[in-house]
């Protein structure tokens, strides 16, 4: 069949269902994105890719489907890296299309020229360039199948002048992968272990709330094994929260219930996991993971397991059919050893836990540091971040998704959010990218238009994405929520400052005559201050309702400067000065 290349890509696309796309418009993809309203594509013009790109991350994670995202060649697509490298650890299969320097002026000017191939190679999980016109729309099926296939962003490269070139093609039908339900051997082997366990937990990843069934299909193994469910740093919506067996995250700020039970653990099954650090490091002061359990990982990609933990038996399937492999297997004494004491253990553990974070208010300081103390002195008045989070947990609808960002308060709140369903906790990642709460959140929104959303970023992080409120009032774009933590401060680096730095701030103070409600407003949209925990809960209250009726609002929570525990304390040390440096050793430059 005759078709422009353009007009070819454009119906690949629509083979796939792939109705969003996610930059900014420029001339090297023009002629696609001039057919994208007659073809059904919405094309979702951001502020900045970057955070274009952490929309297409937020849609596709709220919905399961594949999101686009395309720029301008060059600079608009090395706006991307940051945000296709957090999705690539996000296990999130996104389409990436990096429209290239035409062929005919490569290497003659560097105009709008960089190599996007070499740019992504460790971005992404698969990249391919077409290389001749007639070849576009079987490259980019195959792109999109393997995006899908390894869960995970994939890049088509096109040089521009290749549009608009009329070709012979037919339009190859979508590649669907069948997920696998991992070795008949590794699984039969998993059964039996875990059928003479006296104390198994499991570990929920990202891969079960990834996995078509995954949660019930851990839940169903859980109840037939009565063991509790732990889930991985940030994937708080890997079990539901209101099951008797959830025992809560582990890692940063976690739950110290789900900590001290798999502690005791015989047996850990790691269902859709590669056991990244910051799920397994102490907590609380807890050294937690059991170094005498017998480990079982489960993980699509076998390069991850036993990466970071050793393991007795490994597994590389899909979590729901292996959970589901597995449950088929056990003995039929399966669980019943200690059933009734393991019960009672873990509700008096998530009872002591629940209690215990109720009374939390305030941070702790180090041994021979006082930073929290000064904090609560200079400003008695304010809300501390937990105090915050316990007004946000009064007014957060049950139902409603939330993204969190990278930073020292929405950290502290890792130990509140639960969910009755997955997809519903956007977090960063491991790649660790300030500035995702608010794209994250809108790209879930267009995707949940439904469903009620909440953004939470400190004000730091939030830094780094406040252009987009330039652009999400537009037009057709959904009404969102978000709530910034203001406390005029980078507070995980300050946190390191008072630790290892002898309080020398350098570089964590923000300025004191932002308003980023008042930035809210100017763009049309609704800026609201809190500065009680009173005025918060009815915030957001208010901003549910508003988002229901089109309107935009952001609340920024005003908080003292409290600090929570360092993300990495096994990271940083003391440095010790040796020749010492002095100002007056500065050497003057020579000008022009």
């Amino acid at each position: 069949m005759k078709m422009t290349t353009e007009e070819a890509f454009v119906k690949t696309l629509q083979s796939h269902g792939i109705e969003h796309a996610f930059g900014i418009i420029g001339s090297a993809m023009m002629p696609i994105s001039d057919i994208f309203p007659a073809a059904g594509i919405k094309f979702w013009d951001c502020a900045h890719e970057g955070s274009g790109g952490m929309m297409a991350d937020g849609y596709t994670r709220a919905t399961g489907k594949v999101s686009m995202m395309i720029a301008q060649n060059g600079p608009g697509i090395t706006n991307f890296v940051t945000a296709v490298k957090t999705a690539y650890w996000n296990h999130t299969p996104l389409l990436l299309v990096t429209p290239q320097a035409a062929n005919k002026t490569i290497g003659q000017g560097g105009f709008q020229e960089v190599e996007q191939m070499k740019l992504f190679e460790d971005m992404v999980a698969y990249q391919e360039e077409v290389r001749d016109p007639t070849r576009v729309a079987e490259v980019l099926a195959r792109v999109i199948a393997q995006a899908k296939r390894l869960s995970a962003p994939a890049q088509l490269n096109i040089p521009r002048d290749f549009w608009t070139q009329v070709i012979d093609v037919e339009i190859p039908q979508p590649i669907e992968f069948e997920r696998s339900p991992g070795g008949e051997n590794s699984v039969a082997q998993a059964a039996a272990i875990l059928s003479e366990a006296k104390n198994p937990v499991i570990l929920n990843g990202a891969g079960v709330v990834l996995a078509q069934g995954g949660i019930e299909a851990s839940k169903a193994l859980a109840e037939r094994l009565t063991a509790p469910v732990c889930v991985g740093y940030q994937h708080n919506d890997a079990f539901p929260g209101n099951h008797p067996l959830f025992a809560g995250p582990l890692g940063y700020n976690g739950s110290k219930a789900g900590m001290e039970l798999i502690k005791e653990a015989d047996v850990v099954l790691c269902l859709g996991t590669r056991l990244n650090p910051f799920s397994t490091l102490p907590g609380y002061g807890i050294e937690y993971w059991p170094a005498d359990a017998t480990i079982i990982q489960v993980d699509i990609n076998p390069d991850r397991i036993g990466l970071t933990k050793k393991v007795t038996v490994g597994i590389v399937g899909d979590a729901a059919k292996v959970a589901n492999g597995i449950l088929a297997q056990l003995s039929d004494t399966a669980g019943d050893a200690g059933r009734e004491e393991r019960k009672a253990n873990i509700a008096q553990k998530k009872s002591a836990w629940a209690q215990e974070l109720t009374s939390l208010t305030h941070e702790q300081d180090d041994p021979g540091t006082n930073w929290n103390e000064r904090a609560r002195d200079a400003k008695p008045d304010w809300m501390s971040p937990r105090m915050a989070w316990r007004a946000i947990q009064a007014a957060l609808p049950k139902e409603a998704i939330i993204s969190s960002d990278i930073g020292n308060n929405c950290a502290i709140g890792n130990a509140y959010p639960a969910f009755e369903e997955g997809r519903k906790y956007l977090a960063p990642g491991l790649f660790g990218p300030c500035g995702y709460g608010l794209p994250a959140i809108v790209g879930a929104k267009i995707g949940q238009p439904d469903v009620p959303v909440v953004g939470f970023a400190g004000d730091g992080a939030f830094g780094i994405a406040v252009n987009e409120l330039t652009a999400i009032g537009r037009g057709d774009w959904p009404a969102i929520t978000q709530i910034v933590f203001r406390n005029y401060q980078w507070g995980a680096e300050k946190r390191n400052s008072t630790l290892w730095f002898d309080d020398n701030f350098v570089g964590t103070e923000l300025d004191t005559e932002v308003s980023y409600a008042g930035i809210a407003q100017a763009c049309g949209l609704k800026g609201v201050v809190a500065r009680t925990q009173d005025e918060l809960t009815a915030a957001l209250n208010q901003a549910i309702i508003d988002q229901k009726n089109g309107i935009t609002t952001l609340i920024e929570a005003m908080i003292n400067q409290e600090l929570g525990d360092p993300f990495r304390r096994d990271a940083m040390k003391k440095p010790v000065r040796v020749a010492g440096i002095d100002a007056a050793d500065m050497q003057p430059q020579a000008g022009s």
